[in-house]
């Protein structure tokens, strides 16, 4: 049994139009196309209880509908109050058209 979790199609992600993704027994994913380089995120602001993918996208950017704050895509560091925790980021990988993550051990 493989432990890599099957998200979405590389194709489904557009720059800057991040996707929400759910799985079972895993938080809400968002999946982000930054200039043809994909990456995932928890989709939960740290912040406040808002879908970061109901946000905006600016480059490797993700706003916060809520209150304005930021995340850095790639590290997932926050970069605007009032967002202080980062969010989680996910390894990526790429089989077949796929967007594939690993599945977290706790999780499992």
């Amino acid at each position: 049994m493989s432990n890599k979790l099957r998200l979405c199609q590389v194709a489904s992600v557009k720059d800057g139009e991040p996707v929400a993704v759910y799985q079972e027994k895993m938080p809400a994913l968002a999946v982000y196309n930054v200039d043809g380089e994909v990456f995932v995120t928890d989709n939960l602001c740290t912040h406040g209880n808002a879908m970061l993918t109901d946000g905006y996208q600016d480059g490797t950017i993700i706003e916060c509908p809520f209150h304005g704050g930021s995340f850095d895509i790639a590290t997932g560091a926050a970069k605007a109050f009032p967002c202080q925790i980062p969010i989680k980021t996910y390894p990526v990988t790429i089989e077949d058209g796929w967007v594939y993550i690993d599945q977290p051990k706790e999780s499992a």
